[in-house]
C-alpha cells in the first residue's frame, strides 16, 4: 500500500510502499477513506515532540472495514468507521471509571515504537502512530480504536469528528463542562478551536469570544456561534476580554498550543473561571503564571482528547450534525490527494487553512 513517511524531523514526508501484517486477534484492517492534516502531526514533522522514524503519521480518519482477526465482535467487513486515537481497553482502573481517554493498557494503547504492524523494504520495521497510522491507504489497528456509523454518513465529514470536532466540542462538554448562561473565549479559530466555539454554543453558553488572527476564520467563527471577534493582531486579547466582558470570562479554551497562547487564557479569567489548555504546547516548554492569580479560584486544566468516551460521543456529534446544530461543512478547507499532502501541510503552517483533508479516492 501506499503511505507517507516521515523519515526524520523537518524533513518533508515520502510516498513509499508500506506494507501491513494479516490481522491478528481483536485486531481490524481498514480501508482509508479520509484523513485530516491536523497540527498535531505537524508538531511531530516539526521535532516538537518526539517519536520515533520512520513512522507513518495521521489519526484523525474515517474509513471501511476489509478484514477482522480472531476474537473481533464490534464490527464486521463492509462496515464503516471512524478512527480515534483514543484506544482503551475496558478493564484498566481508568476505563471502569469512566476515563477510556486515558487507558492505561499498553497492550492495547501501544506506546511509540512498540507496534510490529508495518514495514518496509523486505521487513524492517516501520513505526505506527499514536496506534492508527491514517496517512496511507489501509491501516491495521485493534477493534477499540473505532466506532461504527451509519453508512448513509458521509465519511469526509466522519474524518472531522475523528479528532478535531471530538476534542473541541468535548473539551467544553466533558472537561470544562460549560453551563448556558456563561461566558467564554476560544483562543485560535482552526478546527479544533472553531469546534470550541460550536460547542459552547451548543451548551448555551451567553458570550462567546472567538480569538484569531486571520479575519478569515474569525467570519467562520461567527457563523459556528460567536456572539464576538478579536483579531489578536491588532489588540492584547487579555485586556481586550476584560474591558469587554467587565473583568473575564467564565471559561476560557486555548487551542493553538504556544507558550503565550496559555498564558492568555489564563489571563482573561474571571475569578472562579477555568482555563482549559487544548493546544500541545511544545514538548519541554514551561508556562509561566503568576501565584496571586490562583488566590480567587482561577484553575486551568489540560485535557486529553476531549475527554471523549469516542463510542458514546461521537455518534452523538453526528447526531447534532443531522440535526443542524454541530456544523462540520464550515470545517473543510480542501481535499488533497495523498501525493499533494506536503504541500498541505505547508498550508497549513501559512495559518490559514481550517481543515484539510486527504482523499484516497482522488
Amino acid at each position: 500500500m501506499k503511505a507517507a513517511v516521515l523519515h526524520a524531523a523537518n524533513q518533508p514526508l515520502t510516498i513509499e510502499d508500506v506494507a501491513l501484517t494479516k490481522p491478528g486477534p481483536r485486531e481490524v484492517l481498514l480501508r482509508t477513506a479520509f484523513a485530516g492534516l491536523c497540527h498535531s502531526d505537524l508538531h511531530f514533522i516539526d521535532g516538537l515532540y518526539p517519536h520515533p522514524t520512520p513512522c507513518v503519521l495521521g489519526h484523525e480518519s474515517a474509513g471501511i472495514v476489509e478484514a477482522v482477526g480472531d476474537g473481533v465482535t464490534y464490527v464486521k467487513p463492509g462496515d464503516h468507521v471512524i478512527t480515534c486515537l483514543s484506544v482503551f481497553c475496558g478493564t484498566c482502573p481508568q476505563c471502569v471509571t469512566g476515563h477510556p481517554n486515558l487507558c492505561e493498557n499498553t497492550e492495547v494503547k501501544m506506546p511509540p515504537g512498540v507496534s510490529r504492524r508495518l514495514s518496509w523494504k523486505g521487513g524492517e520495521l516501520m513505526n505506527q502512530f499514536l496506534n492508527l497510522s491514517s496517512f496511507a491507504e489501509q491501516m491495521l489497528v485493534h477493534e477499540n480504536s473505532m466506532v461504527k456509523i451509519d453508512p448513509d454518513i458521509p465519511l469526509d465529514r466522519a474524518a472531522l469528528v475523528g479528532c478535531g470536532v471530538m476534542t473541541g466540542v468535548g473539551a467544553v462538554f466533558n472537561a470544562a463542562k460549560v453551563e448556558p448562561g456563561a461566558t467564554v473565549a476560544v483562543i485560535g479559530c482552526g478546527g479544533v478551536g472553531l469546534s470550541a466555539v460550536n460547542g459552547a454554543a451548543l451548551a448555551g453558553a451567553e458570550r462567546i469570544i472567538a480569538i484569531d488572527t486571520v479575519p478569515s476564520k474569525l467570519e467562520v467563527a461567527r457563523e459556528l456561534g460567536a456572539t464576538d471577534t478579536l483579531n489578536a493582531s491588532n489588540a492584547d486579547p487579555v485586556k481586550a476580554v476584560r474591558d469587554m466582558t467587565g473583568g473575564g470570562v467564565h471559561y476560557s479554551f486555548e487551542a493553538l498550543g504556544t507558550k503565550n497562547t496559555a498564558e492568555q487564557a489564563f489571563g482573561i479569567l474571571r475569578p472562579g473561571g477555568t482555563a482549559t489548555i487544548i493546544g500541545m504546547v511544545p514538548f519541554g516548554v514551561k508556562i509561566e503564571l503568576h501565584g496571586y492569580d490562583f488566590l480567587r479560584d482561577r484553575k486551568i486544566q489540560g485535557t486529553s482528547m476531549g475527554g471523549n468516551r469516542f463510542r458514546v460521543d461521537m455518534p452523538r456529534l453526528l447526531s447534532l450534525w443531522r440535526q443542524g446544530r454541530l456544523k462540520l461543512d464550515h470545517l473543510i478547507s480542501g481535499k488533497l490527494k495523498l501525493e499533494q499532502i506536503n504541500d498541505g501541510f505547508a498550508a497549513l503552517k501559512s495559518g490559514a487553512p481550517l481543515r484539510q483533508l486527504i482523499d484516497f479516492a482522488a
